[in-house]
């Protein structure tokens, strides 16, 4: 079962085109790993699966929910309002740089949403917090505000943020560029888990070995286009392409 599908879409800005033609399915409980050069359009494109950007055309299905539709004279039009709600609880989003509510408690950051976007009640949600944090190290800081915690923290909290709103597709954009190197190995331990609990995951990385490792579907992109896709033993460990080849070779060396 295809939980999202994504159908030559485009995205300009001005006269740059920074999505040229994307095309790619997610699969119930797959792991998909976006990789390319800065400037390839890997966050762009994931702000457009998210409706943090506006797509110019394409098709976007979130399972039986079209978000976004062509209208054949090469634009697209988005859905009516109560359908994109609705598409909104199927996916969470972990940002680089964590966007925690700062005068929020950690347990009060992981309750805000459910209760006051999904309804549900207050002490299911509490109870629900609490397993997350303890799945995710953080039992003892649900007390705790963000401006306490290690950087790594801040991101664990913001994963299990996401996963309280309980989505059938988590994103990830960059997850631990904004960290020092000693803290991404936690955030990847936890994606990890996540990954064997058969969670399905898009995430735009550079960790090269990461990807490789966990993803069960690779995307390289480069200059707003997929240069090649397939399997992570197929791009990571032989690339066709000669783009690939160098972008992974560079990386090797670095």
């Amino acid at each position: 079962m295809n939980l999202l599908e994504v159908r030559h879409l485009q995205k300009a800005f001005g006269d740059n085109a920074v999505l040229r033609d994307i095309s790619f399915e997610v699969h119930q409980g797959s792991v998909v790993a976006i990789i390319g050069p800065s400037g390839s359009g890997k966050s762009t494109l994931l702000r457009c699966m998210t409706m943090l950007e506006t797509a110019d055309s394409g098709e976007i299905d979130y399972g039986k929910l079209r978000m976004l539709r062509p209208l054949g004279n090469g634009r697209s039009a988005y859905a009516d309002k109560a359908t994109l709600k609705e598409i909104k609880k199927q996916f969470g989003l972990v940002f680089q740089n964590f966007n925690l509510f700062p005068h929020m408690s950690v347990l009060s950051n992981l309750i805000e949403a459910p209760v006051h976007v999904l309804g549900i009640k207050k002490d299911e949600a509490i109870a629900y917090a609490r397993e997350l944090l303890e799945k995710v190290g953080l039992s003892d800081k649900e007390a705790a505000y963000p401006c306490e915690l290690s950087g790594g923290q801040q991101q664990r909290v913001a994963i299990a943020r996401a996963l309280a709103m309980k989505p059938n597709i988590l994103f990830f954009d960059e997850p631990t560029s904004a960290l020092d190197p000693e803290l991404t190995g936690e955030i990847l331990k936890v994606i990890r888990a996540l990954a064997e609990e058969n969670m399905t995951m898009v995430i735009v990385t550079h960790e090269m070995k990461f990807a490789h490792d966990v993803s069960d579907h690779v995307i390289f992109m480069d200059g707003g286009v997929i240069i090649e896709q397939g399997d992570p033993r197929e791009v990571i460990d032989n690339p066709q392409n000669k783009r690939t080849q160098a972008f992974l070779s560079r990386i090797t060396e670095a």
